[in-house]
């Protein structure tokens, strides 16, 4: 398998404006190109998906094991001519989760992303440092807003430091608008298909797109691929997908499929109901933004109450869980009516609030798992809740923990996110659950 992770230096040094750069100049090369994101993000590979025209793959080593997260390269990546892996953060940031973390358990070879804005000599300083700071598999770097001038010093660096000179991307008029979670989504920028083919012939121009195809990638380490249960009842499972809730793991979906479920995807904004199912999942995104629509669609409102009420077994995480609430308080202090199936309200706050991986451990025997067994998880959020729930204990790497998640044998609703991979055992039991609400039906 040929592939390369393209990491940086911090977060928003460029990394997802290079990664489009070169993916959009490999797929012009007619090369079938697979991709992947380091990490728990979800915009990212949504911009990945843009360029390429196929599903982009999280690989997070925090929830993951080595096994998992090699079957999960080599599941996705094994018909492609090359995987292009974009990181997370800073190259060396988030310990366990780290982009730096994926190159050594996968033997991935690594381009750091340099923002040389206002930097000419330091250049070197910061290659140096990421060369030296401990064992890596850094084969070279890209220079992201590299004027022109300073191309034969960024050569000449890379030339002492005794490593490759991939190229660079000039300062361009090319620009991604930010939010609170970072990146807008690709689907909301107009013009998104003209700014990737842009990115795609400045890659041709500047990056030496011959070089990183030239990277020497080992073959991928042995792994066993995990055990997935099947299901022959095929149960449907009812996945919230528009604007508003646009936060998938596409290898969740993937899973439940590989276990016999059948995906019906239904916006909340749009329809007027939830479509037949056994299952419900309301995915993270940004119901704040559209909080008129979701709370003008009275009759969704009611169906997504009524299928809780009934029990059909359903997950709701971060922006699904605060859709669940009583009412919704946008950034301009208006209070919006939502579904009601969790009492109380969300409030926009100031700062990012519990930010970061975190291990919960069940209270009670519920939806997901049993009472002491922990679940994997991430939040990423601004708004919070009046009750957050009390059916897990929350707990961080530096010990911080905080109760969270509302729960039954029917329902997980909370900020934090989950990925199936972390314990495929969760899906099992979920899927399990819809079965038998299906045959109660």
């Amino acid at each position: 398998m040929k592939r390369f992770i393209i990491g940086g230096t911090n977060s928003g040094c460029g990394k997802t404006t290079v990664t489009c750069a070169v993916l959009s100049a490999l797929k012009k090369r007619g090369l079938n190109v697979s991709a992947f994101k380091c990490g728990p993000d979800y915009i990212d590979p949504m911009f990945h998906r843009k360029v390429i025209g196929v599903g982009s793959h999280n690989l997070d080593s925090f929830f993951c094991g080595r096994y998992t997260l090699l079957y999960l390269l080599g599941e996705y990546g094994k018909s492609s001519d090359i995987d292009v892996i974009e990181g997370v953060m800073g190259f060396y940031d988030g310990a366990v989760g780290s982009a730096h973390s994926v190159s050594e358990i996968t033997e991935t070879p690594t381009v750091i992303v340099i923002d040389c804005k206002g930097m000419s000599d330091s250049i070197g300083a910061v290659m140096n440092g990421f060369l030296s700071y401990r064992p890596n598999r850094i084969s070279g770097f890209i220079f992201n807003r590299l004027p022109e001038r300073l191309i034969p010093l960024a050569e000449k660096l890379c030339a002492e430091l005794g490593t490759e000179y991939f190229g660079c991307l000039p300062k361009s008029d090319i620009t991604v608008e930010s939010r609170h979670l970072g990146l807008v989504t690709a689907d909301e920028i107009a013009d998104i298909q003209d700014k990737l083919t842009r990115l795609g012939e400045l890659a041709e121009r500047y990056i030496s797109i011959d070089k990183l195809l030239g990277i020497n990638s080992s073959p991928l380490p042995a792994f066993k691929a995990p055990s997935i249960p099947h299901f022959a009842s095929a149960p449907a499972i009812a996945v919230a997908r528009d604007s508003a809730f646009c936060f998938i793991y596409s290898e969740n979906m993937e899973l439940l499929e590989k276990m016999g479920c059948r995906i019906e995807y239904f916006s909340p904004i749009k329809d007027k109901s939830v479509p037949k199912a056994d299952g419900l999942i309301l995915c993270g995104g940004y119901p704040e933004l559209y909080a008129d629509e979701l709370s003008a669609n009275s009759s969704m409102l009611e169906s997504i109450r009524s299928c809780i009420n009934s029990g059909m077994p359903s997950i709701a995480e971060c922006g699904g869980f605060m859709y669940l609430h009583n009412r919704l308080t946008d950034k301009n202090g208006v209070s919006h009516t939502m579904v009601g199936a969790v009492s109380g309200e969300v409030f926009p706050t100031s700062s990012l609030q519990r930010f970061g991986y975190i291990t919960m451990k069940a209270k009670s025997d519920n939806l997901l798992c049993k009472s002491g067994e922990t679940i994997r998880a991430h939040e990423f959020h601004y708004w919070d809740s009046s009750d957050c729930g009390s059916g897990f204990t929350a707990e961080k790497s530096d010990g911080r923990t905080w109760d969270c998640c509302h729960v039954s044998h029917t329902l997980y609703a909370g900020f934090p996110h989950i990925n199936f991979y972390s314990d495929i055992s969760i899906a099992e039991r979920f899927v399990q659950a819809c079965v038998v609400y299906g045959e109660k039906k």
